[in-house]
C-alpha cells in the first residue's frame, strides 16, 4: 500500500520574523512513516518544521504552512491508499501578513485571525483511500474525537489525551484510543511511539482492507 503520512507543525506567518505555531514535535508521524516503511509499504511523509531526521526510504515533502499542507495533501493522495493525518495543523492564521517587521510600542497589540482551511474536511467523500485523523485534545477527549471522526468524515480517529506533559507533544510516549467509523474502539497504553506506530499501522491496514475496494 501506498500510504501519505503528515506530520509535525505548521507555521503561519505574521511578519517577516514572527509566525503562529504549535508544539507538535513530529515524532508520532514520523514513527508511522517509519512502522509503515518496516511493513514494505511504500511512503510519502509530508512534514512541518520539524527537529527530525526522515526515516529511510521516505519521500519526504517539506511544507511550511497549513495552505502548504493543504496542497501537498491534496497532491499526495491522488495515489494514494492510506492518509494518516498525524501533523498539528494550525486552526487559525494572521487576516494579513505584515510585509516587514512589525515594532513593538507601548500599546496593546490585536491580531486578526481567520480560519485556515479543513484538509480533512476538504477530501472528497466519495474516495478510494482510508483516512485516519489524529484528536489531540486537553478534555473530554472521546466525545471530541467521536464528533472529529464524523464531521470530518474519517474512517478512522486516533485521539490521545495532550493535558499530560508526559506523554503526547513533544513527548518520546504516547497513549491512544482508536475510534472506527464502525463503532470499534480499542485502547493502546502508555508506551513509546515507535511502538505505538507499529501497532496503528497493523490497526489501519487490516481496516483499510476490508473498506476499501482496491485489490492488494
Amino acid at each position: 500500500m501506498k500510504f501519505v503520512v503528515t506530520a509535525g507543525p505548521t507555521r503561519e506567518p505574521i511578519d517577516p520574523v514572527r509566525f503562529l505555531s504549535n508544539r507538535s514535535s513530529g515524532k508520532m508521524g514520523y514513527a508511522i512513516a517509519a512502522a509503515a516503511l518496516e511493513s514494505d509499504h511504500d511512503v510519502v511523509l509530508i512534514s512541518g518544521p520539524v527537529h527530525l531526521a526522515p526515516p529511510a526510504g521516505a519521500k519526504l515533502v517539506n511544507v511550511i504552512t497549513s495552505d502548504e499542507m493543504y496542497a501537498a495533501v491534496h497532491e499526495a493522495v491522488r495515489d494514494g491508499d492510506v492518509l494518516v493525518m498525524g501533523a498539528a495543523v494550525s486552526d487559525y492564521k494572521p487576516a494579513r501578513v505584515a510585509k516587514t517587521k512589525i515594532k513593538k510600542c507601548d500599546e496593546n497589540f490585536s491580531l486578526d485571525l481567520i480560519p485556515t482551511r479543513d484538509v480533512l474536511k476538504s477530501l472528497p467523500r466519495s474516495r478510494n483511500f482510508f483516512v485516519v485523523g489524529f484528536a489531540a485534545e486537553t478534555n473530554d477527549v472521546e466525545e471530541h474525537a467521536r464528533a472529529k471522526l464524523a464531521t470530518k468524515n474519517c474512517d478512522m480517529m486516533v485521539a490521545n489525551d495532550v493535558s499530560d506533559p508526559t506523554i503526547g507533544m513533544e513527548s518520546d510516549e504516547n497513549a491512544v484510543t482508536i475510534f472506527s467509523r464502525n463503532g470499534e474502539i480499542e485502547k493502546i497504553s502508555r508506551a513509546s511511539k515507535k511502538i505505538i506506530a507499529r501497532t496503528l499501522v497493523k490497526k489501519i491496514c487490516a481496516n483499510a482492507k476490508k473498506v476499501l475496494t482496491k485489490n492488494f
